[in-house]
């Protein structure tokens, strides 16, 4: 079995083939193949993959390429975590929205806006890449944003998909954790988007104990939000809603307290990454390191490789099981259309992911909710198409961008920085 990793020179992807090891019984896969642009990156991660491979028996081969064709070729699972225009890419979206008054960052708002604008069309070409050499394969995306990414392949690719995020699967951990519980025993009623959702009522082994969790979360709030203003705003919705909050609401609930928090830090959360990851290759390089550095887990992504074998695991085998992803609604969430991507609890098997019925969110989480999905299915669009008009009505449909005038000046500029990077006709 072929496991193909689109953006194999991530710091990630250690974390990856670590995460395999344990599981090669329910995933037999023979072939490792990385691909990624970055030639001297790519290199690094895949000696370093090869060197833990190695220290486990060698259990499968890894191939490095930077041919994307040769990479997907025949690959069963297609694993993508791209960044495309590189840190510098990130670091620019996120002083931009701060020059603009506005929240800069990687996912929500217009950091989130122009990665999707930069990354739609590269993920759309793996999907063709797939179509016409592993048109049988699955394609995992944990590519930010990555509902906007994974309704994108809904739209507009017949490749099977399921989008990710290890929020999800982290907030399962959390509970286990703190409940001394089974993964296999906790049921969450979750709903949102990613990054954009809400956990209604929280079950173990079917009993209901969702005041206790949420008892628990108002307790470890400082841990989730440090800064005392942010946990203020963040602790007071949760008591009024009764519900556990994606730790990314607080740009929406604490606006204010965020955008004074991000101003006034020296570095951007794209600039210390860099500084992490240049630590972090600097260990890759080290021709006796065979397994992933505990210094990994400052890069934050943690239960990435968990939540992705979970996923492939499912798919392979079978199991019809429920995990939350990123998926196609079918009328799962009422009140949204069916073939937008919802983040809710799913039924994984051969076919992929399909989304299980939920009940219908209230007005005081819809609303926020219609609000986003609007502008990410215009995001979609804009991408596909390279329109600058759809492009500004994208922004008009988010919440936390500058009005109309200021929109047009902030696209204008966003345009401008990523010009390299976009494709289409909005120039």
């Amino acid at each position: 079995m072929k496991l193909a990793v689109i953006g194999g020179g991530s710091s990630y992807t250690p974390e990856l083939i670590d995460g395999l090891f344990s599981r090669l019984d329910a995933i037999p896969v023979t072939e490792v193949w990385m691909m990624d642009p970055n030639r001297e990156r790519l290199e690094i991660t895949a000696g370093l993959a090869r060197r833990m491979a190695e220290r486990h028996g060698d259990p499968f081969t890894v191939q490095h390429t930077i041919d994307l064709h040769e990479a997907v070729k025949d690959a069963k699972y297609v694993v993508t975590q791209l960044r495309v225009g590189g840190a510098q890419a990130r670091i620019n979206d996120e002083k931009l929205g701060l020059r603009h008054g506005i929240v800069g960052q990687e996912t929500t708002g217009v950091g989130g806006f122009a990665c999707a604008l930069r990354t739609i069309p590269r993920i759309l070409e793996i999907a063709v890449a797939m179509e016409e050499l592993a048109p049988r394969g699955v394609l995992v995306n944990f590519t930010n944003p990555s509902g906007i990414v994974t309704e994108a392949l809904i739209k507009h690719s017949r490749i099977t998909s399921v989008g990710l995020c290890n929020i999800p699967i982290g907030f399962i951990m959390d509970i286990v954790k703190h409940f001394g519980c089974c993964m296999e025993e906790v049921d969450l009623d979750y709903v949102g988007l990613n990054h954009l959702s809400w956990i209604r009522q929280v079950r173990i082994a079917g009993k209901d104990v969702t005041p206790s969790v949420l008892d628990k979360f108002l307790e470890l709030a400082d841990e989730e939000w440090s800064q005392p203003e942010i946990r203020e705003n963040m602790c007071a919705a949760i008591r009024s809603l009764r519900m556990v909050l994606n730790g990314y609401l607080q740009y929406f609930y604490a606006t204010d307290a965020v955008l004074k928090h991000l101003k006034s830090k020296p570095k951007t959360r794209g600039e210390e990454v860099v500084e992490i990851e240049e630590s972090l290759f600097q260990k890759y390089r080290m021709k006796e390191l065979n397994e992933k550095p505990p210094e990994l887990s400052k890069r934050g992504g943690a239960h990435y490789s968990t939540a992705a074998f979970h996923l492939i695991s499912a798919i392979e085998n079978d199991r019809q099981n429920q995990q939350i992803v990123c998926c196609r609604n079918d009328g799962a969430v009422p009140t949204f259309d069916p073939d937008i991507a919802v983040e809710v609890p799913a039924r994984i098997g051969k076919s992929g992911a399909q989304a299980i019925p939920q009940s219908a969110p209230a007005p005081a989480i819809r609303g926020l909710m219609q609000q986003v999905k609007a502008y990410e299915s215009l995001t979609v669009e804009a991408a596909v198409t390279g329109n600058r008009e759809t492009a500004f009505q994208a922004m008009l449909a988010h919440p936390l961008m500058p009005g109309a005038t200021g929109s047009r000046a902030l696209l204008d500029e966003m345009l401008e920085i990523n010009k390299k990077h976009l494709r289409g006709t909005f120039f």
